[in-house]
């Protein structure tokens, strides 16, 4: 066997459609274009997802390419096991991880999360917006302390918001 020996599979590879060129081709008036309307025009290309002039399907369903949440909350997040950085009795916070090169500077305003994936073996007290129940249980047992920044949380409805603004503070 030799390279020029080489040819495709029957019915691999078809002929153009030979269109306009006489009665003999069998494609002579239309040339296989059917007759008038928008694609029997030249330069009609119409794309897959018109859907002649109506409003077309990705359009009508955007949800189709995800909800997109814009109250989601975002959170910056830092494993136990990276916390070894720290010396006994050390404050835990954004500022500090930045310190030590763990998170980035423009990280600071974003919200921060601990993760329990990794083990501490000195008292570190953290001041972080979340934690997870594992890494909490960890920081405790090693005799060190978790304190949350308190995230507001505003009121869903304007009748909830009117409330607390008329609620009375306690004189006493």
């Amino acid at each position: 066997m030799r390279l020029s020996d080489l040819r495709p599979n029957p019915g691999a590879r078809h002929h153009s459609k030979r269109v306009g060129r006489g009665h003999g081709s069998g494609r002579v008036k239309t040339s296989g274009r059917g007759q008038k309307g928008q694609k029997a025009r030249t330069g009609s290309s119409i794309p897959a997802y018109f859907e002649g002039g109506q409003n077309r399907f990705s359009q009508r369903m955007p949800y189709l390419n995800g909800f997109k949440n814009p109250f989601r909350k975002e959170y910056v997040l830092i494993n136990l096991s990276a916390l070894k950085a720290f010396e006994a009795g050390a404050s835990v916070t954004a500022e500090t991880l930045v310190e030590k090169g763990l998170l980035r500077a423009g990280d600071t305003k974003e919200l921060l999360k601990v993760l329990g994936n990794g083990d501490v073996d000195r008292a570190l007290n953290l001041t972080v917006h979340k934690i997870s129940a594992s890494a909490r249980a960890k920081i405790e047992a090693a005799g060190g302390s978790v304190s949350l920044i308190e995230m507001p949380t505003p009121a869903k409805t304007k009748r909830n918001r009117n409330k607390d603004a008329a609620a009375p503070t306690a004189t006493a």
